[in-house]
């Protein structure tokens, strides 16, 4: 153990690429971990205040507003950090471009959610909370110096920036708590979240980088990214729909009750999905390398990836199932202990969610993203239906399962169907089956 250790201090000060892995993983996780870590507890502490009939409204706003961010990324992340990797265009004209072009978007769909507004039968009171939170989707169009720190391996100047918004807005949070503040503050502070979050992200590049007004709008460059994109947004679109949807026809087709308790279990999903997310995104630069220098070592690394990605999930699946009711009663409190049943069967989510990643993520890799869309729109509709048919039966529970059968379809089911990404099922296959030996590896890995 303590050769592995000064072995891996090594790596980390190593100026090599695996060096360079080793620190973006290390600064990730440890940014993923404090704002896991911080939203998980003062979550808690206002669903404990709110309870759960207005704590399930809040989760509705953010995921009416969800349905609709969609549009204005446009499908572009992946791409953005693809085209950074390959450095084939001039980073000033990568970020400008992007960058205007989601600010574009992001007005487009705000105007999108007031016609949606203005059309339902939504009160008064929750149209603007939405509206509130919609606003989030201009400070998110800073993400793309995000996504030029990941495609340089050098996470470590926006993870600090994400601390310290994090913890601000956390403090802002309890201070409200301590005032016995309205929800609708609640929903401020998290669209101020965002704005803290784009201050950061403009601070850290201005340090480590450059001023933002160097940036530069290309147009055939702009023409080449929606082009490029657009099978992505058809099929992101899909992705945050069946990710969504659930929450919002519980609210519809029972109440916002229901909708606090699976919000509750739900919300200890993403602990388990942090650790494959970020491994994901930092791979991702070294395997487009890889496939460019070495195909071989491409197929092997991609490999491993997706075998240590998929059993490192289900692990974590696994024990969040287990000690779901000990989560529950000493976290949320007695009040949400209807959530129980459904976190034990939520917290599987993760490996569909694992799956579907990473094969996304080599999908963008081997530029063979066209028809990527068609497995998650009728994914799309798969969940729509089973929500349609198992909440009238089962409520909560039904949801929980339309969900486990909707993230394990697109995940890997719907590639049976496309002959070109049979070769990413056969990958997915021997992950699930075999992938579980790496595991036990991982130390040699990481050595090599």
């Amino acid at each position: 153990m303590i050769l592995f250790l000064t072995k891996l201090k090594s790596q980390f000060h190593s100026d090599s690429t695996r060096g360079k892995v080793v620190r973006n993983v290390f600064w990730a996780v440890v940014g993923k971990v404090v704002t896991l870590l911080s939203t998980l507890f003062v979550g808690i502490l206002v669903a404990r205040y709110l309870g759960p009939e207005q704590y399930g409204l809040m989760n509705y706003i953010i995921s009416i507003v969800g349905l609709f961010t969609v549009f204005s990324t446009f499908g572009t992340t992946d791409i953005i950090i693809r085209e950074l990797s390959k450095k084939n265009v001039p980073k000033e004209v990568i970020l400008g471009t992007s960058f205007l072009m989601r600010i574009a978007l992001a007005v487009i769909m705000i105007i999108g959610i007031c016609m949606y507004l203005y059309f339902s039968n939504e009160s008064a009171e929750t149209s603007i909370l939405i509206l509130i939170y919609a606003l989030t989707s201009i400070f998110s169009c800073f993400d793309v110096i995000r996504h030029y720190f990941t495609s340089i391996i050098q996470n470590e100047y926006v993870v600090k920036s994400e601390i310290m918004r994090t913890m601000l807005g956390a403090g802002i949070k309890i201070i409200l708590l301590l005032l016995e503040a309205p929800l609708w503050t609640f929903i401020a502070a998290l669209t101020f979240d965002f704005a803290l979050l784009a201050f950061g992200y403009i601070f850290a590049y201005r340090k480590k980088v450059a001023n933002i007004s160097d940036w530069k709008f290309n147009k055939t460059f702009a023409t080449l990214l929606l082009k490029t994109s657009f099978p992505l947004l058809l099929s992101s679109a899909a992705v945050v729909v069946y990710q969504r949807i659930d929450q919002v026809m519980i609210s519809k087709m029972i109440d916002n009750t229901s909708l606090g308790y699976f919000s509750t279990a739900f919300s200890f999903i993403s602990i388990g999905m942090f650790v494959p997310t970020i491994v994901i995104q930092t791979v991702s630069p070294i395997l487009v390398k890889y496939r460019k220098e070495d195909l071989h070592r491409y197929e092997v690394e991609s490999q491993k990836i997706i075998n240590i990605v998929t059993w490192g999930t289900i692990v974590l699946s696994s024990l969040t199932s287990i000690f779901s009711y000990y989560i529950i009663r000493y976290t949320y409190g007695v009040e949400y202990l209807a959530a129980v049943p459904v976190m034990q069967i939520l917290a599987f989510k993760a490996v569909g969610l694992a799956l579907s990643m990473i094969g996304g993520q080599l999908i963008i890799i081997e530029n063979i993203h066209q028809i990527a869309f068609v497995r998650n729109i009728i994914a799309c509709f798969v969940c729509i239906a089973c929500n349609y048919i198992l909440i009238p039966r089962w409520g909560i529970i039904g949801s929980a399962w339309a969900t486990i059968i909707t993230v394990m379809f697109t995940g890997g089911i719907a590639n049976v169907f496309i002959p070109r990404y049979h070769h990413i099922l056969k990958k997915q296959c021997i992950a699930l089956f075999l992938g579980w030996r790496d595991l036990f590896r991982i130390k040699q890995i990481i050595k090599r």
